[in-house]
């Protein structure tokens, strides 16, 4: 699978190569990159969201398509300690100052978390990962042996508290065998942690969030099962197979009864993230 995918007619039942119409159909639309489709896929996932903890990269940008499109009251929160912000430009950091742009509040990160996450006032944390394993748990501190590692991560900043206290957690990531593994190398944010059992685990510990809701990849969107607690696939992407899918996990995927196809990037969503959320392409090419 190349890292672009075809662009999509918008005449239903046919297709069309970017820029070259044929004769009596609609123009096709623009290809998109794989992290179009991502960005575009998550950003559908907020609709009727009201509070969206985020971080920098492609969780910013899809929440802020969201408040573009399909959740126009959507108020975000960044961890450096700003609430309803409405950034000027694409944010280089969680501690660039374009993020208090027009914001409801600023704050100390400790008056963040305590008085709003723990609180339980945020739906929704958007998280990255490097490794995901098939219950939703998140590693993000190191691969290998923790004294000895292979590789040393970022750790957790605030994606442990966010992932115990939101109401709901998304995860956005590229899928890859190495990333979404059957045993992640450490636990920095926990999921559905052993499985069904997960549920009342967060209820005797007195945890706010329900834990992982969707994980969006560069292949698919998964949700996930109420009665195992594992992810499920729910949808493929255009251009993606099952057979692509299951090479790219540790696991055999559980299964929706019948995947479905994700729609693809539509055009106004390509043009605000080309033109408005990362005009030179940083996280999007």
């Amino acid at each position: 699978m190349s890292g672009r995918l075809e662009g999509v007619s918008n005449n239903p039942g046919r297709s069309a190569a970017p820029g070259t119409p044929a004769a009596g159909r609609m123009p096709a639309e623009p290809a998109f990159s794989r992290s179009e489709m991502m960005i575009a896929a998550a950003a559908r996932e907020l609709a009727g969201k009201r509070v969206c903890f985020v971080g920098v990269g492609l969780p910013n940008i899809a929440v802020n398509l969201a408040k573009r499109t399909v959740a126009p009251d959507l108020e975000l929160v960044y961890e450096a300690g700003v609430f309803g912000a409405e950034p000027a430009r694409l944010p280089l950091s969680i501690g660039d100052p374009t993020i208090v742009t027009g914001s409801t509040a600023v704050m100390s990160m400790f008056e963040l978390f305590a008085y709003y996450l723990q609180r339980g006032l945020v739906d929704v944390g958007f998280l990255g990962a490097a490794q995901i394993d098939r219950y939703g748990n998140i590693n993000t501190t190191v691969i290998g042996d923790y004294s000895h590692p292979t590789t040393r991560l970022p750790g957790s900043g605030g994606a442990c508290e966010i992932a115990i206290h939101a109401r709901d957690v998304f995860v956005i990531m590229r899928q890859a065998r190495r990333s979404f593994v059957e045993r992640i190398d450490f636990r920095t944010s926990p999921g559905n942690l052993g499985g069904p059992d997960g549920a009342r685990i967060r209820r005797e510990g007195g945890w706010n969030g329900r834990g992982p809701s969707v994980v969006v990849t560069d292949l698919a969107i998964y949700h996930f099962d109420d009665e195992t607690g594992e992810m499920r696939l729910d949808s493929l992407h255009p251009g993606a197979t099952l057979e692509q899918v299951r090479a790219a996990m540790a696991w055999e995927p559980l299964l929706a009864e019948t995947p479905g196809a994700t729609p693809p990037p539509r055009g106004e969503e390509l043009r605000l993230i080309r033109e408005e959320l990362d005009p030179q392409g940083i996280y999007t090419k």
